[in-house]
């Protein structure tokens, strides 16, 4: 049975894959500015605890949501997921605004946390990207009520972003003597 596109969906699933597609892009163009444009007058450790807190903030989130959808209070669930969402997307911006800011901090670790570092960095990165489309997937599928779509990708989005939110912690937590 082919499925035929909602008119939603019509304009929903291009638009969730544009921005999977151009959030990585104007992120790493960003990475490589030549020049930078601190906006706010920030110093260079601002930002990265600000993005902690935020990060640290969704994983708490994301719990609770999950603890919610078990218990079946799906009002509660949703809510805690939007919240979740509208800091993922608070974080977006503010990264973005970093970058531009900001020049990158080189770590600076040695010995074994040298390699643990950059797994967790190199890992956080790429599962980054990835699930721009699986939380725009996961949230439009569950906002226009079809929960077995969403149900069905949920169990992707869940556990890659909540690993991408603590990451982005730890991330932080060996980068904190370099800032």
């Amino acid at each position: 049975m082919k499925r035929t596109l909602t008119k939603t969906d019509k304009v929903a699933v291009p638009v969730i894959i544009a921005l999977s597609v151009l959030v990585p892009i104007i992120v790493l163009i960003l990475m490589y500015l030549p020049e930078r444009y601190n906006i706010f007058g920030t110093q260079t450790g601002t930002f990265p605890f600000f993005h902690a807190v935020l990060n640290g903030s969704t994983a708490i989130l994301l719990m609770l949501g999950y603890f919610f959808m078990s218990i079946r209070e799906y009002k509660l669930h949703r809510n805690t997921m939007i919240i979740a969402f509208g800091l993922s997307a608070i974080f977006l911006v503010s990264y973005v605004i970093s970058k531009i800011s900001n020049d990158p901090v080189p770590y600076g670790g040695e010995g074994i946390l040298r390699p643990v570092y950059f797994f967790i960095l190199i890992t956080h990165i790429v599962l980054s990207a990835i699930i721009v489309p699986l939380v725009l997937f996961t949230m439009y599928r569950g906002l226009t009520g079809e929960y077995k779509k969403h149900a069905k990708i949920a169990r992707w989005t869940f556990p890659i972003w909540l690993y991408v939110a603590i990451t982005g912690v730890l991330v932080y937590i060996f980068m904190w003597p370099y800032y």
